[in-house]
């Protein structure tokens, strides 16, 4: 028998009756039932999370921020009920549990009533983390719970951006008033510079000045003790001088006294000298002289009475000094008793002129020595005043003058610096499309193990007369493969057509899917010849085995170690990343690699096939001639 009579024979026998035809029928269209319609139901479910019901419960009070009342829960109860994202409806608590507990809601987020005041806590002395609280029940749907939990972390960094832009608007107009008060105080510090450079000048002509100032009174604390100590015997002198002046004063009155009596009586001689002159003429005469004698005696009487006029002149003149004199001893004697009662006080003024010159002194030297700290640490104070000057002026200087503008737009950057700007390699574009390489791989090993249901993996009838193992392998494989092909094609219109799932490669894609069905087939028909009922079986084994190490869904690499370790082990994971590369526009090289995977599996598995039909066709088994337990 040839290959070709072997195939129409096996397809003769499937379609020999009206059930027959049915049951293949079933069995071909279960790829597309299983691929089709999961890959339908997933075909964009993150599109309908609108459907998806929430409970939206806000307790939040609100807090005063910056003098205005503000509730940071109600605008983000307004964002989300305005974003859609899911079908949110906003109840009141118990509503909520409730609702959760029995399946009205998926899951609940509450904002409770401290909500806001916990965010401008940071602002405060006791400041504390905002809550959000997630409720969810597993037994909902977990993914549900699993959808809820990625929402809150996105309501999270909402929140967290919105605060973030409004503390850091805060802290940027705080800093531009630091600057403004900066540049205020740049000006002080300028003021105070040049205060201090010109009190710095005046403290040196000070410090010359108090240092002048301290000689002098060390000249003059010097002179004045110098006079006290001289002055000192001066009371007890002076009154020893006003003790003799008076005596002086009594003794000058006492020849004051006696002058004047004999002033008074050598005037009264003198006085009656003409009266003595004309009694003598008169007794000459009586006695009979002439008038020429009584001239001549008068003649020489006459020189005697000028001479004690002379002397009476003279002794009236001495007289009238020595009163004089005796005046002004006695002005002497009263001027000295004066002085010697006024010396006590004098060198007692001295005294207390020197003590006070010599405090004077000191405090000249002090404040000589005060000048010239003074005036070293005004140096210092200036130095010190540049640096605050400079320093604040550096101040100024970092920070950056901005507008209210910038300010807004610097605090939307902070609260936001990073976008995530997606540059894909490849794209699958939605869900479903990113499962599809999985669900296409699973299918066509489901459609080609469901074929083996009904198909018989050899003919018997060709093994006991031929004895052609090729051939008879040939026509046991080609039969599944060529119906295999069948179903991939519908498959791929499915997927591509119906679903429209993006396709970059279509005849790479539809080429892997037909040679992952053909090479299934081979496989799972090796595993018949070889086992019989068992091997059906082991390519059911064999499919869960593949199902979770093929890394459809999450990343091989997460699997446990003894899994991750077969997912090269087995050529489903081949025809998935395939797929994948053919589909989404990928590493084509990378593909072409799977596919020589595949190619080899083919091969193995129809040259065990083939030995196994040998190994029939020399001798059997009681299996062999065992009926199959699935027909």
């Amino acid at each position: 028998m040839k290959i070709v009579s072997m195939i129409r024979a096996e397809f003769a026998r499937l379609t020999a009756t009206r059930m027959a035809k049915l049951a293949l029928l079933a069995l071909m269209i279960v790829p597309l039932l299983y691929g089709g319609l999961y890959l339908w139901a997933n075909q964009d479910p993150y599109e309908n999370l609108d459907q998806v019901p929430v409970a939206l419960v806000v307790d939040d009070e609100g807090a005063q921020v910056n003098g205005a009342y503000t509730n940071y829960g109600d605008e983000i109860a307004e964002e989300l009920l305005d974003d859609g994202t899911f079908g949110w409806s906003r109840v009141s608590a118990n509503s909520a549990r409730n609702g959760v507990s029995n399946g009205d809601f998926d899951f609940s987020v509450t904002i409770p009533a401290d909500f806001s005041q916990a965010l401008v806590s940071s602002q405060g002395d006791e400041p504390r983390q905002a809550e959000v609280i997630l409720t969810t029940n597993d037994a909902n749907s977990y993914l549900a719970s699993t959808i809820g939990e990625t929402a809150i972390k996105t309501i999270k960094a909402s929140i967290v951006q919105k605060v973030n832009e409004q503390a850091a608007g805060y802290l940027l107009d705080s800093i531009a008033e630091i600057r403004t008060s900066l540049v205020t105080a740049v000006d002080g510090a300028n003021q105070i510079y040049d205060g201090a450079a010109a009190a710095q000048d005046g403290s040196s002509d000070l410090a010359d000045g108090t240092a002048e100032l301290a000689e002098g009174t060390a000249t003059l604390a010097s002179g004045l003790g110098e006079l006290e100590s001289k002055t000192a015997g001066l009371p007890s002198q002076t009154r020893q001088l006003a003790d003799g002046a008076s005596q002086v004063s009594a003794g000058n009155q006492k020849i004051a006294d006696a002058a004047d009596a004999v002033a008074a009586a050598s005037d009264d001689f003198t006085s009656t000298l003409p009266s003595v002159r004309a009694d003598i003429e008169n007794r000459l005469r009586e006695q009979g002289l002439d008038d020429g004698q009584i001239a001549r005696v008068l003649a020489a009487l006459d020189p005697l009475g000028a001479k004690a006029q002379q002397v009476n002149s003279t002794v009236q003149s001495t007289t009238t000094q020595i009163d004089h004199l005796s005046g002004g001893a006695r002005q002497v004697a009263d001027g000295a008793d004066a002085l010697a009662d006024a010396m006590p006080a004098l060198t007692s003024a001295i005294s207390d002129a020197a003590t006070g010159a010599a405090t004077l002194d000191d405090g000249a030297h002090s404040a000589a020595d005060g000048a010239a700290t003074l005036r070293d640490g005004l140096a210092s104070l200036v130095d010190g005043a540049g640096q605050l000057r400079d320093g604040l002026q550096d101040g100024v200087d970092r920070i950056p003058d901005s507008s209210k503008d910038l300010r807004d737009q610097q605090a939307k950057t902070i609260a936001d610096p990073v976008d995530v700007s997606t540059a894909a390699v490849t794209k699958a574009g939605t869900y479903g499309a990113g499962l599809a390489p999985f669900f296409v791989a699973l299918a066509a090993w489901i459609g080609i193990y469901a074929l083996f249901l009904i198909i018989k993996p050899v003919s018997k009838r060709a093994i006991t007369a031929m004895h052609t193992p090729i051939r008879t392998t040939l026509a046991g494989w080609l039969t599944p493969a060529l119906l295999g092909a069948i179903q991939m094609v519908a498959l791929y219109f499915i997927v591509s057509g119906a679903l429209g799932f993006g396709v970059h490669q279509p005849w790479g894609a539809f080429g892997i899917m037909a040679l992952s069905s053909i090479t299934f087939a081979a496989i799972i028909l090796a595993l018949n010849v070889w086992f019989g009922s068992v091997g059906q079986f082991l390519g059911l084994v064999l499919m869960v085995v593949q199902l979770v190490t093929a890394g459809g869904t999450f990343p091989w690499q997460t699997l446990p170690e003894p899994l991750r370790a077969l997912h090269f082990a087995f050529p489903m994971p081949y025809t998935v990343d395939a797929l994948r590369q053919f589909m989404y526009g990928g590493n084509y090289a990378a593909a072409g690699q799977d596919a020589m995977v595949l190619v080899a599996w083919l091969v193995g598995a129809l040259v065990l096939t083939a030995l196994g039909v040998s190994r029939m066709t020399r001798f059997r088994t009681m299996r062999d001639l065992e009926p199959s337990l699935i027909g």
